[in-house]
């Protein structure tokens, strides 16, 4: 009998600080089956709610600017710099194609070079 796959559970930061970036589940839409239920927001303030004494967030929901309070931090997870800066940090810089770099990667360097023309950044 084959064994089952094993599915590891990821263990969520469980305190988030100002101006940490997340991606969040609006839970009532998740369950519900409705569209548009994972979001990316930003940290904004963290409280204890008086009568569970559960830590929860307020954030800025990103896509329409908008406030969203009492996010749940088990319905949170951090969107890690490294992940965003990925592109541009493995960027080919010894390409002469730039269509072998993301967008992100080429626009980066572009506006580096406009800022300043006597140097390239270290390459990793």
């Amino acid at each position: 009998m084959a064994q089952q796959p094993q599915m590891q559970a990821v263990q969520p930061k469980t305190h988030y600080i100002k101006g940490d970036m997340v991606l969040f589940r609006d839970v009532e839409r998740f369950w519900l089956g409705l569209p548009g239920h994972t979001l990316v927001g930003r940290v904004e303030r963290s409280w204890t709610n008086v009568h569970s004494g559960k830590l929860l967030y307020d954030l800025t929901e990103l896509s329409g600017n908008r406030a969203r309070a009492g996010i749940d931090p088990a319905y949170m997870r951090l969107l890690p710099a490294a992940d965003a800066m990925h592109d541009i940090d493995t960027a080919p810089l010894s390409e002469t194609d730039t269509g072998a770099m993301t967008p992100a990667a080429v626009a980066w360097l572009r506006q580096h070079l406009v800022q300043d023309r006597s140097t390239l950044p270290a390459q990793r």
